[in-house]
């Protein structure tokens, strides 16, 4: 950065024909001026200056390199507004990545309309189900469904992920409702294969104040969070299902909530984002719109009251 003062120094001396008025134009001391323009002059072994007590002009070695820098200064002068513009307009690329299950039923709509009210932005949405560092994947803003992600990003909490077990009213009406946890092993149920394990992941119940984890055989096993929640509408099985696929479902009368007593928490939903003093608008217009629309939002989880037996289903917010 020095060495680009000095030959900006150099450069509007060269042009205003004196020093002086090269340090009022740069905002700095004469004595400053002078020093630049003689450090510059000791680093490339040359003098660029012709210098009297009243004139100021430029030496052959000093009019070849005005040639030279001019042209470079003026590409790095309007890059360096460009950047400044990002600060006051909504616009340019916006890099998001988040995991393909909230994709289509939590994500996707707000996107949306982000795109629609912001039309400038450029959307760039990376849907991956492993875990996005957002300096390694140059993405200005993740989302996470679980524990809070670590790496120093700043995570805010949106809504909690709760785990219930679900099934179609035409499925009860044929097989039955289970009654208790171990009742689930007569049943038919669904499975959710994870992306980055290849395993079929553990059903996850509250007993108490403790978390327990059962494996639970499946006789329709997917790897896509949307298709399980399919099978379960369609009545293939019961499926535990992630509060955020199946809320709006219950709330209808679609699929109906069992063994509510044992809904578990499995973390939250989180948007996450580096230092906000680093962001340009767009990012931060974004952030604010997300957390705004998701926060605390209804549509994603159950009340408690929600869960209890024979409580009629609510609508949304």
């Amino acid at each position: 950065m020095n060495g680009i003062r000095a030959i900006t120094v150099f450069v509007r001396a060269a042009t205003l024909g004196s020093l002086r008025s090269a340090a009022i134009d740069q905002g700095i001391s004469p004595q400053a001026a002078s020093h630049a323009v003689i450090q510059l002059e000791k680093d490339l072994g040359v003098r660029l200056f012709h210098r009297t007590t009243r004139k100021l002009s430029l030496t052959e070695e000093g009019q070849r390199l005005l040639d030279s820098v001019k042209p470079a200064l003026a590409t790095l002068s309007s890059a360096l507004d460009d950047a400044r513009r990002s600060t006051e307009d909504v616009g340019g690329v916006l890099r998001v990545s988040a995991p393909r299950a909230l994709g289509l039923p939590v994500l996707w709509p707000y996107f949306e309309e982000f795109q629609k009210r912001y039309p400038n932005v450029h959307l760039d949405v990376q849907f991956d189900d492993q875990f996005t560092d957002l300096v390694t994947d140059r993405a200005d803003v993740g989302f996470r469904g679980g524990p809070p992600p670590s790496g120093g990003s700043i995570a805010r909490r949106l809504v909690p992920i709760q785990l219930i077990v679900c099934a179609s009213p035409e499925y009860i009406e044929r097989h039955g409702a289970p009654q208790t946890i171990d009742d689930l092993a007569q049943h038919r149920c669904t499975g959710y294969r994870r992306a980055n394990t290849g395993k079929l992941a553990q059903w996850e119940f509250r007993i108490g104040d403790e978390i327990v984890h059962r494996d639970v055989p499946a006789v329709v096993c997917v790897n896509d969070t949307e298709m399980e929640t399919q099978a379960v509408l369609t009545g293939l099985g019961i499926g535990q299902l992630a509060s955020f696929n199946a809320t709006t479902h219950i709330r209808s009368g679609r699929l109906v909530p069992l063994l509510t007593d044992h809904v578990s928490e499995y973390g939250m939903i989180y948007i996450y984002y580096g230092h906000r003093t680093e962001q340009s608008l767009r990012v931060k217009t974004f952030i604010d719109f997300m957390v705004e629309r998701m926060a605390g939002n209804r549509d994603f989880f159950l009340d408690p009251r929600e869960l209890l037996p024979g409580r009629p289903p609510k609508r949304g917010r």
